[in-house]
């Protein structure tokens, strides 16, 4: 089952984020949260972005961020942007990441997007593995400017 995450799920949601080799490290899952984490979800909801949940028993077992990018490029046809796409570490290879991929591509396809893009570290092979075997492609050089 998916479902958006409200405020209640922060603490959850910032748990399966550290659920993870790089996550571990840029994530602080201990209560109380740290106040940036709320901070950062209302903005990314007021800017129109959603996180979505996966959902079994009642526990968070798998997430991502969409957020809709609207332009001017392609006729001002608007981009899913994907990020953060996580399944707790017991859930994987189950199919949680594939139904929950499938489920934001059926998403962006109702908003009218041209396309899905998202960024996967070089050292993430698994990764890189998943995203292919879910039809996407490898078609651009990314670059990032750390701050």
């Amino acid at each position: 089952m998916f479902r958006d995450a409200a405020t209640d799920d922060l603490p959850a949601l910032v748990h399966l984020l550290a659920d993870d080799v790089y996550g571990v490290t840029r994530e602080r899952p201990s209560a109380p949260l740290d106040p940036r984490y709320r901070a950062g979800f209302d903005a990314m909801l007021a800017q129109g972005g959603r996180f979505i949940l996966a959902v079994e028993a009642g526990a968070i077992i798998g997430c991502l961020q969409l957020n809709i990018i609207h332009g001017v490029t392609s006729i001002g046809t608007p981009v899913a942007q994907v990020e953060s796409v996580r399944v707790a570490s017991a859930f994987r290879n189950r199919g949680v990441g594939r139904a929950l991929v499938s489920h934001v591509v059926a998403i962006a396809r109702e908003a009218g997007c041209r396309q899905i893009q998202l960024t996967t570290r070089l050292e993430r092979t698994d990764a890189q593995r998943f995203y292919t075997q879910a039809g996407f492609a490898r078609s651009h050089a990314g670059y990032k400017l750390v701050l």
